[in-house]
């Protein structure tokens, strides 16, 4: 396993994610339905006082989902088998985590829809990126 590779690729997926979460969950039609929620989501100044917490989990994961890609890792296509590995990532985020939410948190349809969206590309993404950058020794 190439731990530098390891470390590039996870920080390269961990700096694509935030940056396309920005940008998925800064757009109006998303950004309202959450409003509808104050008593099951934080305001932004609320997100902003633990986002540095969530960050670093959020790293970490990648990380681990970095190491299970090298273990997997066979000779070929990097952004391909990437983008399998993210598509897979992202049908067990959108299954574990954002349906799970929808039954156990009191939220709509459609901001379970926009999260589903915005969680699978999120995490395809990811995958594509650490199959591109990630190359064994």
């Amino acid at each position: 396993m190439n731990f530098l590779q390891l470390g590039f690729a996870a920080f390269g997926a961990f700096v694509i994610y935030m940056g396309l979460g920005g940008l998925m969950f800064t757009i109006a039609s998303v950004k309202n339905e959450f409003l509808k929620y104050p008593e099951v989501y934080r305001t932004q100044e609320g997100i902003k006082s633990v986002m540095p917490a969530g960050m670093i989990a959020m790293f970490v994961a990648i990380v681990a989902l970095a190491v299970i890609y090298a273990m997997m890792y066979k000779a070929g296509d990097g952004i391909a088998k990437g983008a399998c590995f993210g598509v897979l990532i992202g049908i067990f985020a959108v299954g574990s985590f954002v349906i799970h939410n929808y039954v156990n948190l009191n939220i709509g349809l459609t901001l379970t829809l926009q999260q589903s969206v915005a969680y699978f590309v999120q995490w395809m993404v990811v995958g594509i990126v650490i199959g591109f950058i990630y190359r064994p020794l």
